[in-house]
């Protein structure tokens, strides 16, 4: 048998970004979502079918039934007039992809993969 333990290896880099930390490198965190979907929760409360229509939505995109494009076209019109919730969204973008506002207009950004 060896003799003490193996030495350690360097633990993977998979500690929460430092903020600021450049997007891309980000992993979509289960805290994150869980805030975000508490926040719709709380924001439609008299209409449940948005917060519904939102888990739709996002079922279909882990699926990949839509793109991205498709899925910020479609939770953008469902959170119609709520800028922060577009903006939250953000956090489920893949690297590459964000929305912005510029005078109240939604855009949305997209860098060519580096």
């Amino acid at each position: 048998h060896h003799p003490g333990p193996p030495p350690q290896a360097a633990p993977p880099p998979q500690a929460a970004p430092a903020p600021g930390a450049p997007p891309g490198g980000k992993q979509l965190r289960v805290e994150d979502a869980l805030e975000y979907l508490d926040l719709v929760k709380k924001r439609f409360e008299g209409q449940p079918y948005v917060y519904n229509m939102f888990l739709e939505i996002m079922k279909d995109f882990k699926a990949q039934t839509i793109d991205t494009p498709g899925v910020i076209d479609r939770v953008s019109r469902l959170f119609h007039g709520s800028k922060e919730l577009i903006l939250g969204f953000n956090t489920f973008l893949p690297p590459g992809y964000k929305i912005d506002f510029v005078n109240d207009t939604m855009h949305v950004r997209r860098d060519p993969p580096a």
